[in-house]
């Protein structure tokens, strides 16, 4: 993107502030896990601030940082990305309903996983601190080590039409295009540079 997401502008908020205003919703509490010297927006006081013991370990990382910081104060957790301007509570309450019985439940389409829209039972720690041992960084590795459920699109879209849960924000144009969208302008400045040619690639 060549911007740092979480404080890309969203009508009055910053990108990060209205997903975890989206996330209070439902959840609670909420983790907002960051890099070790990562700035953010302010966020709520709802919102528990962790940071990943090391950088550049992926979402794994990410991972099992949130949910070490939850640790006894509830059994899953729904997992997403900074990203997704229009993640849908009601998506996040299927995934609980889904997860019954079960360690992992993830949405898949037909030809991938989306671990950052998936709900992980706590439990779980274990398995991804011997994935690390390993050295598998991926969470689809850990899909294999605990039981779970592959949960088709098809059936969230009952709640999602469009999945635009799963739709989060990689170019500039797709940042361009979720603001129309939601029938917000275009901050000029940030818009001037996001378009420049020696942008910084991220």
């Amino acid at each position: 993107m060549g911007y740092p997401k979480a404080w890309l502008p969203f009508g009055t908020e910053f990108l990060l502030q209205r997903v975890t205003r989206l996330l209070t919703e439902v959840v609670d509490p909420v983790v907002v896990v960051a890099a070790p010297d990562q700035k953010l927006p302010e966020l709520s006081s709802q919102v528990l601030l962790a940071r990943d013991r090391r950088g550049g370990q992926g979402p794994l990382e990410g991972l099992y940082v949130g949910l070490t910081t939850l640790g006894g104060d509830c059994d899953a957790a729904f997992v997403t990305s900074c990203d997704v301007p229009f993640l849908a509570p009601a998506w996040i309450r299927k995934m609980v309903q889904l997860l019954e019985g079960y360690d992992i439940a993830v949405p898949r389409d037909d030809h991938y996983h989306h671990p950052l829209a998936a709900i992980y039972r706590v439990s779980v720690i274990e398995h991804i601190e011997h994935l690390f041992a390993m050295e598998q960084l991926r969470p689809r590795f850990l899909f294999s080590k605990v039981n779970t459920r592959e949960v088709s699109t098809d059936i969230l879209r009952e709640i999602d039409p469009s999945l635009a849960t799963l739709k989060n924000l990689n170019r500039p144009e797709e940042y361009f295009d979720a603001l129309k969208l939601a029938g917000l302008d275009i901050d000029p400045a940030i818009e001037k540079l996001l378009v420049s040619p020696d942008r910084e690639q991220s």
